[in-house]
């Protein structure tokens, strides 16, 4: 009896979590497809039916004649707080389902990419552009690409809300994914919080692994107030967000050709290469293994809330077509 208790407040939060990414309602169908996505096998009559128990409990509410659902503030509050044991790992999932949904074409510069989602008040979006900007030209981030959004607007899988401004920068997942399209497999270990002296990695100060934990490590490290980005862009010494990767030695010659490629393509996620079972930035890699820092690509939002500026990041958010970005430079204009 507790198994099934268990099972049907997980098929709950999975729905929930669904009806929370999308500003419209959505019947069974939609929702099934989406679950399918997030490999969850769950059938249209079996929907159907969480779904009436939920709008019972007020959790989701009906709209109109047909079985279309939004969640409820109420269904807003159990997605946040309930369920935390199965939340255990999320980061790594949400991880390997992004390089997945990554197709970026390396010959053709096509395809999607991976992005982080930050809101911000539209009267703040100019203050916040002059912040991200000397974080960008220190390439303290994983590309100078960016993608915006306007009140009603879509990017990606998120509607922009009313009075608010979307800025979507460039995860350092497009790393992993197109390493995973060349056939190179990539061990994603941890977020971090990197050491920069005079403009160069030193060592990482801070580390969460991605196997425990249930949000991605760099909004904890942004909302605990832990980086110091402008600084570093400013003065090259200072903690800047970062991510430790490894991959097999054998792949090494390989993904040094993915990195370039990727490098001129404007997509500059690697910010260090480590060799083969030597130690890098003080993390000690074993036998056979390469590391591998990221870039984290909340830096110039990071530096955003550093001045105090309201911001709602969304890290490893959502998939974006590479030709809907432009060059930061053009949102200064």
């Amino acid at each position: 009896m507790a198994f099934e208790t268990q099972d049907v407040e997980r098929k709950t939060y999975s729905i929930l979590r669904v009806l929370a990414n999308s500003a419209e309602p959505l019947g069974s169908i939609v929702i099934a497809r989406l679950l399918k996505e997030l490999g969850i096998e769950l059938g249209e009559r079996a929907i159907r039916y969480h779904l009436k128990l939920m709008d019972e409990q007020g959790l989701t509410n009906l709209v109109g004649r047909r079985d279309g659902r939004v969640i409820t503030s109420l269904g807003l509050k159990e997605l946040k707080h309930g369920l935390v044991k199965d939340k255990v790992g999320f980061a790594i999932s949400r991880i390997e389902l992004l390089a997945f949904r990554t197709t970026f074409d390396l010959e053709t510069r096509a395809g999607l990419i991976p992005v982080n989602i930050s809101m911000i008040r539209k009267q703040d979006l100019q203050k916040a552009l002059r912040l991200m900007k000397p974080v960008i030209s220190s390439h303290l981030c994983v590309s100078s690409l960016v993608v915006a959004g306007r009140p009603g607007e879509k990017v990606g899988d998120l509607i922009v809300p009313e009075g608010k401004v979307v800025i979507g920068t460039v995860c350092s997942i497009v790393v992993n994914g197109t390493l995973l399209k060349a056939g190179v497999p990539m061990n994603s270990k941890f977020g971090g919080l990197l050491q920069m002296s005079e403009g160069k990695p030193l060592r990482f100060v801070e580390l969460i692994s991605y196997e425990g934990c249930s949000l991605d490590p760099s909004e904890i490290f942004i909302k605990a107030g832990m980086t110091s980005v402008g600084q570093a862009a400013r003065s090259g010494n200072g903690n800047i967000l970062a991510n430790f990767r490894e991959v097999p030695s054998m792949c090494r010659p390989l993904a040094h050709d993915v990195i370039g490629k990727l490098a001129r393509a404007k997509l500059n996620g690697v910010l260090l290469v480590g060799n083969v079972s030597e130690p890098i930035c003080e993390i000690p890699m074993e036998l056979n293994r390469v590391g591998m820092i990221l870039i984290g690509g909340l830096n110039p939002i990071a530096a955003v809330a550093e001045a105090g500026i309201e911001v709602e990041s969304h890290a490893m958010s959502t998939v974006v077509d590479y030709k809907e970005f432009v060059d930061f430079e053009e949102l200064m204009e």
